[in-house]
């Protein structure tokens, strides 16, 4: 855990203060062992959160709070949340997990905020992401940095940071959740991959991981075309079709989707960029494309441009 903390932090966070987010599972009580274990002196501060969904809660995240201020923590904050609708109550929890946990670490000047996600829930993003046919940035799974969240143990299996705490003499909690066959990722975890594992005869897991590595390798280089191509496309507020038509299919929807966000667009579904996309590179495409957040993309002449419908206030989120 110490290992694998130490390279996170080498390869990702030079200094500053550091936030880990602890449920009082193994996993991520694993982690902050070792990340405390790792940080040179650097300041730790714990966080667990209190979703408020089974009896006893409160006590249970004053219970995580004190052992995170005996593991060395400087500090151990409780986030008491209250949980939106839509969703489902698994979506419902993640979001009030992620806005809690994202405002500690506005409060500290963007500090890190490390999440014990490990090569088992990779897996399990990865193996969902297939499923559900979301394209390649979901089968790329959990990155080990996106800002603010770290993850150093992607690389470490459940059973690995299970061993850590027992070897630690760390009492952990398991949270009743985690075997509650209602939630789709606890079937993954419990029938899904065990199947898979048994009919194709091991390494499914260390396969699904590998494949998200590769798939984030392959997505961070068609990222960086699409920046080049969008730089070199860009006319004032206008896109240039001349610009971009030629690229790839796979870099001309980067290039639109870098350009909208930019603009002010709400999120773009598949359906979205297939229809800008016949309207960059077919002349007999769709003049006019209708966008989240109010705005119109037109095709004028070689331009593509951003206009909102009078009387239309967009908000950037």
């Amino acid at each position: 855990m110490q290992e694998a903390c130490a390279d996170w932090l080498a390869a990702h966070s030079a200094d500053g203060p550091l936030v880990v987010a602890c449920s009082g599972g193994a996993d991520s009580v694993a982690l902050t062992h070792g990340v405390l274990a790792a940080a040179g002196g650097r300041p730790v501060i714990g966080a667990t959160v209190d979703h408020g969904l089974q009896p006893g809660s409160a006590d249970r995240a004053r219970a995580c709070a004190g052992l995170l201020l005996r593991l060395g923590c400087v500090e151990a904050r409780v986030l008491t949340v209250t949980l939106g609708a839509g969703g489902g109550p698994e979506a419902a929890a993640r979001r009030a997990r992620y806005g809690a946990l994202t405002s500690v670490s506005e409060a500290l000047d963007d500090a890190p905020v490390l999440l014990g996600h490990t090569a088992d829930d990779q897996a399990e993003t990865v193996l969902l992401g297939l499923a559900r046919g979301s394209g390649p940035r979901s089968i790329a799974g959990m990155r080990p940095w996106r800002a603010p969240w770290g993850r150093p143990l992607l690389a470490v299996s459940r059973r690995d940071t299970e061993a850590a705490c027992r070897q630690a003499g760390l009492a952990t909690w398991q949270d009743p959740h985690n075997t509650d066959p209602t939630f789709t990722r606890v079937r993954l975890r419990r029938e899904v991959l065990p199947l898979l594992e048994d009919v194709l005869g091991g390494g499914v897991r260390d396969a699904l991981v590998r494949t998200a590595d590769l798939m984030s390798d392959d997505l961070a280089a068609l990222d960086r075309i699409a920046a080049d191509a969008l730089d070199r496309a860009r006319d004032g507020d206008a896109l240039s079709a001349e610009a971009v038509v030629g690229q790839p299919s796979a870099v001309r929807r980067r290039v639109l989707r870098r350009w909208l966000a930019g603009a002010g667009a709400g999120p773009l579904t598949h359906d979205h960029l297939i229809r800008l996309d016949r309207q960059l590179t077919d002349s007999a495409g769709p003049v006019q494309v209708r966008l989240p957040g109010g705005l119109d993309v037109w095709r004028r002449g070689a331009f593509l441009r951003v206009e909102r419908p009078p009387g239309v206030v967009v908000t950037r989120s």
